[in-house]
């Protein structure tokens, strides 16, 4: 009878298992097993029989694990993921139990594979790396502990052999970057390198990406996009006849991330997953259930305010639309509901504007699968009505004429137009010149009070930019300044008596400290014109006069018609008369001083404006100040807001500061104490809805602002249909964000990224750092070596460097505020939370408690720095030997200010040298690095003699001796443009391997509703001969030393080696220009 009921039950559970069935699909990062095969879905780690069918789900941390890997006997799964606030190493059983952590340390730590013994495992970590660019292979106990550096200088994935023997790895990869078809400096190769004696072999040695090597026998399996089609395919290489074959010819999908079992590879391809036969080379799909109540993709209610994207305050100051994840809400100043006026999760609107009779709201509504003007009748808020056909394009901020009849706009084409709502017809006003999305989004438009005119900021050859005006009744523009000087943000005095504007016109220089070269910052004036002639300049000498007052005594009823009169005259709109003859030899500069200003408005007798800190200023604070035209002088709102905007009655002014909202009176001294009930915007999420218009927000993003039309041949119709029907599959703000990439990725460019959105967020708890090198000895761990910079070098140091600190190398630590470090467990272990903490640590100089002292010191929270430094000092002092003294050294880590930093430090240190190597490797980018090409580059123009002291030149800080660049595949972007730039200026070779070839560049776009983000390349490097930079191929070196594992695993850097050599050989046949001064005149 017990047998039965335990049947009943088995039988009762299984029906119900099976209605929760999902066929799921969006599989990544597969593995297999003799049995089993183990892949990611939801984010989490699932397991299934290697037939298919009915999978169970082995981990749940926030966030993702991934890689998951089984042990080669199949008893026990290793992945990486977050449980403890880093992405670490765990183990667990194959089968289910509890996650054992592996790895502590902070940076992440991506697992590649067991060792074929399965007692330790295979990670890549950029922890020692010193540039966040390249990770290095780790050996670890698969029961923990400090793990092993492998000798290899670079690594990013690779297997062990069968003997333990030798590992196929590449040093480089683009395996997670969104670059389809890619050939560039960062395409890499499988090389075999021997763990025994260091030899090195690059097997493949291709120009397209072979990635993720897989050994199984006498053949290393590999991915690989070399095919006719360029999709990544599985191909093989015989290790006997060194022969190369494809395997698989997928040529819709991309395969990633295969994983070797024992005679069978598995990998995903458009979120399926797919078991190949080695024996027969014959590949089948596994078709496979989970088990799950889908929650991620149930509807929910959401709050959204730390979502807002865009505002619009109300004529009178008592409400506020508010645009939060694609909804417009209408908020209450003070008193009053909360109300979701579009409630639609799936529909962006965007850029709402409150009409200034206080009727309508208008935004840009894609419900209809374009951006389209819309507007909602407030007193019928329930009713929408869309009146634009506009069809493609991105629109952005709307604003109303102050009749509530029109509305001005910008859309990405640079276009201006204004949409009549009387005549229900778009005028296209101007088209501009040089506004990307940061300039798009902060366009402006200014109307008169009669609604005539508009004035707004007008783009010009020049690059610079004047105010102009649009009569809307005559349809012609009136370019009312030269452009002489770089006029912008201009406004109408309500009144209809001035014009306000920004200009630069104060020239007063700063003068660097390093080299004295000169800059032009806070030039930035308030300008006021007076509209016609006959106008009085406001800040005109003003006489206080009396007059003879006459006898004004009415009757009661003359009076009254008088009072009927006025209220006649006050509902009339005066109109605007302006005079353009002559219109700048009327302006005039206000008395605040030059500085820093951005958005400006007018109220009746005042301008309204933001100040933000002067350049170079400690001042953080950007305070809205007004400008008092009746007393002439300065008051402040508010002492700090990052945006302002002013209601339409001009009495009221909504203030905003780190994402919270306050709407004040315009008068001095005003406290934003009275916030805005953001914190009650709440909508309904329908995820998948919200992930649709997601990804079609995305397609349209790129189709709208690519800086190829024709979208560099693709049929982006199709696209969007194949990766379109994928978002059905996705249970994740991750899978879209996967989907999006894939999508993004086939256009074959640089530069296209996506990210962020709502997804689950994980644990993050930061580690603290001591900045030394570890050993285990004699069961305790001990420092091996304290990682130092050079001595100038103040920036970061190792806490254990400070002075009156008792200790050094070869000292043990035994444990971390009365704690002992427990030594089956990484050292980081101990330092968990700790990051930038004081803390006592416990040292002796043996592995023991006797005789121990303890010291205080405060940690760091990262050593990236720290280790980069070393390695500068390091290279600088080879180079520095090596020539004897001549040859200087400068490392550019990046084109971003940080590498403008590094240049100026480095090179104002040692411009005096007679030549200089320029170190650009590993370089990630950031601006156009034109100056700092021009620094390297400045020729002798003269030299002054001097009786006492040491003669001098000018340029003053400048080398004129020989130089050379190394480059390699990892330098890109700016990184790209820095070498090019230096070759088309013949300041000397390039030395390396070739670049990442990334010069189809980013300048901003819209964000995604849900605060996620996607990069859109807008425009694309030709050279002045009229050819193309080569995208995805990069800049070749004029020396090719390629980076062989073998000489670097012994600690010899070859490329430098051969920077040093041609450096000295140019500074043989070109030595530095140095004139001998000429004998004294008799004059």
């Amino acid at each position: 009878m017990k047998n039965f009921f335990f049947f009943s039950m088995l039988f009762f559970a299984s029906a119900q298992i099976t209605t929760a069935q999902v066929n799921a699909k969006m599989f990544q990062f597969p593995d297999v097993s003799q049995t089993h095969i183990s892949f990611t879905y939801a984010g989490d780690v699932w397991i299934v029989s290697k037939d298919g069918g009915t999978a169970n789900k082995l981990t749940s941390a926030k966030g993702t694990e991934l890689l998951a890997r089984f042990s080669p006997d199949g008893k026990q799964i290793a992945f990486s993921g977050n449980y403890n606030g880093n992405i670490d190493v765990y183990v667990m059983p194959s089968l289910g139990g509890l996650p054992k952590r592996i790895t502590h340390h902070g940076m992440t730590d991506r697992l590649i594979d067991w060792y074929p013994d399965g007692n330790s495992l295979l990670f890549a970590s950029s922890r020692e790396s010193g540039k966040q660019r390249f990770n290095q292979f780790y050996k670890i106990s698969k029961s923990g502990g400090l793990p092993e550096k492998l000798p290899l200088p670079y690594g990013e994935f690779g297997v062990i052999s069968p003997d333990g023997n030798k590992i196929a790895y590449t040093p480089i990869s683009a395996a997670f970057r969104t670059w389809k078809r890619y050939r560039g400096g960062m395409a890499a190769d499988i090389f075999i390198f021997d763990l025994n004696s260091n030899a090195s072999e690059n097997i493949t040695n291709n120009v397209a990406g072979d990635e993720i090597p897989m050994w199984s026998g006498n053949k290393i399996y590999f991915l690989s996009d070399r095919g006719e089609n360029k999709r990544n395919n599985i191909w093989s290489y015989d290790l006997s006849n060194k022969q190369t074959k494809q395997v698989t010819s997928f040529d819709k999908f991309d395969i990633r991330f295969p994983s070797i079992g024992n005679n069978e590879i598995v990998f995903e391809a458009g979120g399926l997953l797919y078991l190949l036969d080695l024996t027969t080379e014959k590949y089948r799909e596994i078709k496979i259930n989970v088990v799950t109540d889908e929650s991620t993709l149930l509807a929910r209610n959401e709050n959204v305010e730390k979502m807002i994207q865009n505002f619009s305050i109300s004529y009178n100051g008592n409400r506020t639309l508010i645009e939060a994840r694609g909804e417009i809400f209408s908020v209450p100043t003070e008193n009053g509901p909360v109300i979701n006026l579009t409630q639609s999760s799936g529909v962006a609107e965007r850029y709402p504007a409150y009409s200034p009779n206080g009727k309508f709201a208008a935004y840009f509504s894609d419900r209809s699968g374009e951006y389209e003007l819309t507007i909602r009748d407030l007193e019928k808020p329930s009713q929408e009505k869309t009146l634009t056909a506009l069809g493609e394009g991105y629109r952005y901020k709307l604003f109303w004429s102050p009749n509530s009849k029109a509305l001005a706009f910008i859309d990405q084409t640079m276009t201006v137009y204004i949409y009549d709502m009387d005549s229900d017809k778009i005028t296209k006003v101007d088209k501009q010149l040089w506004l990307y999305e940061g300039g798009l989004q902060n366009f402006s438009v200014s109307w008169s009070s009669d609604s005539r005119y508009i004035a707004y900021t007008k783009d010009l050859e020049s690059s610079s930019t004047a105010v102009a005006i649009f009569d809307t009744k005559d349809q012609k523009i009136h370019q009312i300044t030269s452009g002489y000087y770089k006029d912008s943000n201009p406004v109408f005095d309500p009144a209809g008596k001035y014009l306000y504007f920004l200009t630069n016109r104060s020239f007063k220089p700063v003068y660097g400290d390093f080299e004295g070269t000169w800059t032009y910052p806070n030039s930035t004036q308030i300008a006021v014109v007076t509209l016609t002639k006959d106008i009085a300049s406001p800040l005109a000498p003003k006489n206080d006069s009396s007059i003879v007052k006459k006898d004004d005594v009415k009757k009661d009823d003359e009076k009254k018609d008088e009072k009927k009169e006025d209220k006649k005259d006050e509902s009339k709109t005066k109109e605007v008369k302006i005079d353009f003859d002559g219109f700048e030899q009327r302006v005039v500069i206000l008395p605040p001083a030059a500085g820093n200003y951005g958005n400006i408005a007018a109220v009746t007798g005042k301008v309204i404006y933001h100040r933000s800190p002067n350049s170079g200023s400690a001042d953080k604070k950007r305070a809205v100040v007004y400008f008092d035209f009746d007393k002439l002088e300065e008051k402040t709102i508010v002492d700090d807001a990052d945006v302002f905007q002013v209601s339409a009655d001009e009495k009221k002014i909504l203030v905003a500061k780190q994402n919270s909202f306050s709407v004040v009176d315009i008068a001095p001294d005003q406290k934003m104490d009275k916030k805005l009930p953001t914190n009650q915007l709440e909508m309904t999420v329908v995820p998948r809805e919200e992930w649709k218009q997601i990804f079609t927000d995305v397609w349209r993003l790129q189709r709208d602002f690519f800086y190829d039309k024709n979208m560099h041949g693709v049929d982006w119709d199709a696209m969007k249909k194949q990766y379109g029907d994928l978002i059905d599959n996705a249970v994740t703000r991750g899978d879209v964000n996967f989907i999006i990439g894939e999508l993004i990725s086939e256009l074959n460019a640089s530069h296209t990224y996506r990210g962020g959105g709502d997804d689950e967020t994980p644990l993050l708890r930061q580690v603290g750092y001591l900045g030394v090198d570890w050993e285990l000895n004699n069961g305790a761990y001990k420092i091996k070596r304290i990682v130092n910079g050079a001595p100038w070098d103040t920036e970061v140091r190792s806490p254990l460097l400070a002075s009156g600190i008792k200790v050094k190398e070869g000292n043990y630590v035994l444990a971390v505020n009365g704690v002992s470090i427990d030594v089956t467990k990484d050292p980081w272990s101990a330092f968990e939370g700790l990051a930038e903490k004081t803390i006592e640590l416990t040292v002796n100089d043996k592995p023991s408690i006797d005789g121990a002292w303890n010291i205080i010191v405060k940690t760091l929270s990262d050593e990236t720095r720290l280790r980069n430094l070393e390695w500068i000092e390091s290279n600088r002092k080879r180079v520095d030997d090596a020539t004897g003294g001549k040859i200087g050294y400068v490392y550019v880590p990046s084109t971003g200010i940080d590498g403008q930093d590094e240049l100026v430090r480095q090179f104002t240190a040692q411009f005096s040298k007679e030549g200089v190597i320029i170190d650009e490797r590993f370089n990630n980018g950031g601006q156009i690095p034109d100056r700092f090409v021009e620094l390297l580059n400045r020729k002798p123009l003269a030299f002054f003699a001097v009786r006492d002291g040491k003669n001098w030149q000018v340029p003053p800080v400048a080398n004129f001796g020989p130089k050379v660049m190394l480059i390699n595949g990892w330098s890109g972007s700016g990184g790209d443009a820095f070498p090019d730039f230096f070759r088309k200026s013949g300041i000397g070779p390039l030395i390396g391997t070739r670049t990442w070839g990334g010069l189809i560049g980013i300048s901003g776009a819209p964000a995604l509703i849900d605060g996620g983000n996607v990069t859109v390349p807008t425009f694309r490097q030709y050279n002045p001969d009229g050819t193309w930079f080569k995208e995805g191929h990069g800049v070749d070196p004029d020396i090719e030393v390629l980076e062989d594992p073998t000489t670097l695993s012994k600690g010899f850097d070859v490329q430098l080696e051969k920077a040093i050599e041609e450096v000295m050989r140019l500074h043989k046949l070109n030595p530095p220009v140095s004139p001998k001064q000429p004998p004294y005149e008799k004059r």
